[in-house]
């Protein structure tokens, strides 16, 4: 009998599962359950050809699980509890503490719950998912697999921040980075595909949220994003990287308090501040209609990646075995893909193969594949992102050396 192992995304009011066969990494079903605590809660499973749903009063996440636990077991999907051999989740902050994902135990979940106040906005959610699986599936093993670990490889030099040293020694005021289950897993791919353990690459993730990483000898170096998910590359809504100043500034003029400029700094910047979308494809209309402020948006969000792209070139000495785009936006986007890499070709002599860019993305011909020419002094890739492979891939080799 095959083994089935679960990949969790707890909310603050949702929780998002895909159900796994191992070893051979096969989706059997995925689902996700909406507005936990509120009366128009509601579900929806996936498997097969089959669309399981229905609204119905999800009062917590333990509530949510064992809605789940009931339909995977009464439409068949799994015949027992006792197939479900592991639960991966997706926590968003490690901290110094994990440079890796572990196992969960009473210690590991109390400092998961200390690190909250790096990660207030996921954490309350993901440690609600861990106690509800450990309530409704006692006994099953459970792993934390953090956003933050695969960055823990990066030099002293390039996580700390020039402020006083005191914040880092007392509050852990640092540069940890995100999307690193995204990134690692790219690494991962790279390195299989170019037949080489210490790759250099320069894995661009953009979709809503982005993030650059610099990859040098197998391991993460540098990357764009910071204490938080705000710093960095502008994104859907965040603003990326600015003038601190800009904060005190706009609190004195427009009598903000700080929680009000955090907030419009994360969820009403990025694109979405300049020209009032947030979805690239939204942007894009935008542009072909004419208007002003959706190409000053596309200029800006791709100028932050190519300054981003620029950075890591020199970091690795121009050294580069590959660069990947990969995650929504430039695993679909033509367009973006080719404006990127005709703004950096007299640098850095990479050339777009448009006949190659134009058969990659949602709805085309291919996903995946070489978008550079073969005079380009490296190669370019299209590569989709799979985090939640990565989740249970770690979740089960950690399952079966416990």
């Amino acid at each position: 009998m095959k083994e089935k192992y679960l990949v969790i995304n707890g909310g603050s009011s949702s929780l998002k599962f895909s159900l796994y066969s191992m070893p051979e990494e096969e989706i059997i079903a995925k689902g996700y359950f909406e507005k936990i605590g509120a009366d128009d809660s509601f579900w929806s499973i996936n498997y097969k050809d089959e669309v399981f749903k229905n609204e119905e009063k999800l009062n917590d996440h333990s509530t949510a699980v064992s809605v789940m636990i009931r339909e995977l077991l009464n439409n068949k999907i799994i015949n027992d509890l006792s197939e479900i051999k592991g639960v991966g989740h997706r926590v968003l902050h490690g901290g110094e503490l994990y440079s890796e994902s572990v196992l969960i135990t009473d210690k590991v979940l109390n400092d998961i719950v200390d690190l909250t106040n790096l990660g207030p906005l996921h954490h309350p959610g993901e440690i609600a998912g861990i106690k509800a699986m450990q309530e409704n599936l006692p006994g099953v093993p459970e792993v934390a697999v953090f956003d933050t670990a695969f960055h823990g490889t990066m030099p002293e030099s390039n996580y700390i921040y020039a402020v006083p040293y005191e914040w880092y020694t007392k509050y852990k005021v640092r540069r940890y980075g995100f999307h690193g289950t995204s990134h690692k897993y790219i690494t991962s791919y790279m390195q299989k595909k170019l037949n080489k353990k210490d790759v250099n690459l320069i894995i661009c993730h953009v979709g809503s949220g982005a993030s650059i990483t610099c990859v040098k000898e197998g391991k993460s170096y540098d990357t764009s994003m910071g204490l938080t998910p705000l710093d960095g590359l502008v994104m859907g809504t965040r603003s990326g990287s600015i003038d601190p100043s800009i904060i005190k500034f706009i609190s004195n003029e427009a009598g903000l308090s700080v929680d009000e400029i955090d907030n419009a700094l994360n969820k009403n910047s990025g694109l979405k501040g300049i020209c009032g979308k947030n979805d690239f494809r939204d942007v894009l209309k935008l542009i072909e209609s004419g208007d002003k402020l959706g190409k000053l948006a596309y200029l800006v969000f791709m100028d932050s990646i190519i300054k981003h792209i620029a950075e890591y070139y020199f970091e690795l000495e121009g050294k580069v075995d590959a660069m990947i785009f990969t995650a929504g936006v430039l695993e679909n986007n033509v367009m973006l893909r080719k404006d990127i890499i005709d703004n950096i070709s007299g640098a850095m002599h990479v050339y777009v193969n448009e006949g190659e860019n134009e058969k990659i993305g949602y709805g085309r011909e291919l996903k995946e594949g070489l978008i550079t020419t073969e005079e380009s002094s490296l190669p370019i890739y299209v590569i989709p992102t799979n985090e939640e492979v990565m989740i249970v891939r770690d979740c089960y080799e950690i399952v079966k050396r416990a």
